[in-house]
């Protein structure tokens, strides 16, 4: 029944936005429409990824899973680089992996610390996850640091961009290939024991002791590393898909039309919304587009997390972190490229700022595989720290 509603309210909400759209209503009125017809339609995309990924299997669903994750983000990115809004987009990239890291991660720590008291999940794909995003803040940090003590001249930077987007490129298909193929055992969850329960899964008990993962939500969500093939059969015996082979990638393809044109309609008001409001295009980009791009992955991850998979929860904020920073960013420079005006890979300070305290507190509370609600509400705090002071810039 839930699921008929969800297709009725994407239907009604995809018809007003486009009607709003072509019929030129008002701009904030085409906002909101648009905005939830990217929400609804960001649901729909999730579930035809993992149906298609289901029939696809592991190593296949992992690669289409870390294609199709973040196509609602990557779109409107693309949407913004066409009309020229290089700070909007970067501001949404910023807001991406921030929003990820504080706001989805913090949630779902939280609401899963108040059901289950401590949550526990794999030691070594949380150090993996956390070196990740450090080696993706360096590369950010390096063009902003060279270009702002004039050590190199703007053609320099864009030629030193796309040289930094390939090699983060490359740094993600070596991920994946590390997480599905090479180490995909060491990087598994295994069942946790009773007794490692009654400890709480603290220091040691946490690494031996690690709760099992929904691998096949998880990499649905738009995480950047699937999991075991072991924990996707156990899942897949559980749960059957809603669609056949066929009916699954036609409607991934339909999803994904759909995503390019409500992200179109969206990025259309945007300018609009930002002057009739007041806001900056740095809280814009940072904070709302980043909201209604990843809301599906914010749902996704606090349902898991309250049925005591925190495992799978870390999996779609840290790794659909990683995707924006290993993939995303650097895809859009080339795009930008391609376009005939190269985005540079330089944020502000204030961006840069926020993505490493952003790094930084998220690593030190999942490092050691066990979490609780009091550290949910420690990111949370930093995430309105956050929000507070780009609103006011």
């Amino acid at each position: 029944m839930k699921k008929h509603i969800s297709t009725i309210l994407l239907a009604i909400f995809f018809v007003l936005s486009a009607v709003a759209h072509y019929a030129g209503f008002n701009p904030v009125l085409q906002f909101i429409f648009s905005a939830i017809a990217v929400v609804l339609v960001a649901g729909f995309l999730g579930r035809a990824t993992e149906s298609v990924a289901h029939y696809a299997g592991q190593r296949l669903g992992g690669f289409l899973n870390a294609t199709f994750g973040n196509a609602a983000e990557l779109i409107i990115a693309i949407m913004l680089l066409r009309e020229g809004l290089y700070d909007m987009v970067k501001a949404s990239l910023t807001g991406s992996i921030i929003g990820n890291l504080l706001l989805v991660l913090g949630l779902s720590i939280f609401a899963g610390g108040l059901k289950h008291k401590v949550q526990n999940f794999n030691v070594a794909l949380a150090n993996m996850n956390g070196s990740l995003m450090i080696v993706a803040v360096i590369a950010l940090f390096v063009p902003a640091l060279f270009l702002n003590t004039h050590s190199i001249t703007h053609p320099q930077v864009n030629t030193l961009s796309l040289i930094v987007a390939g090699l983060l490129i490359l740094a993600y298909i070596a991920w994946l290939i590390f997480s599905m193929v090479t180490h995909k055992h060491y990087l598994a969850d295994v069942k946790t024991t009773p007794a490692a329960v009654q400890t709480g899964g603290h220091g040691s008990g946490a690494a031996v002791a690690q709760i099992s993962m929904d691998s096949a939500t998880a990499a649905n969500a738009g995480t950047a590393s699937p999991m075991t093939s072991s924990a996707t059969a156990d899942v897949h015996e559980e749960e059957q898909p809603d669609w056949s082979k066929k009916r699954s990638i036609l409607y991934l393809l339909i999803a994904t039309v759909m995503t390019a044109f409500v992200s179109e309609w969206l990025v259309g008001t945007l300018e609009t919304f930002t002057s009739s409001f007041g806001f900056s295009e740095l809280f814009v980009g940072a904070f709302v587009v980043a909201i209604i791009g990843n809301a599906a992955e914010h749902s996704a991850a606090i349902l898991l997390a309250m049925k005591n998979k925190i495992g799978a929860s870390v999996e779609i904020a840290v790794g659909s972190s990683l995707q924006i920073a290993l993939f995303v960013a650097p895809v859009l420079v080339f795009v930008s490229f391609f376009l005939g005006n190269t985005m540079d890979i330089v944020f502000t300070t204030l961006e840069l700022v926020a993505i490493m305290v952003s790094v930084f507190i998220a690593k030190s509370i999942i490092q050691d595989g066990s979490t609780n609600w009091y550290e949910g509400l420690l990111l949370i705090v930093v995430y309105i720290i956050l929000g507070v002071s780009f609103y006011l810039v």
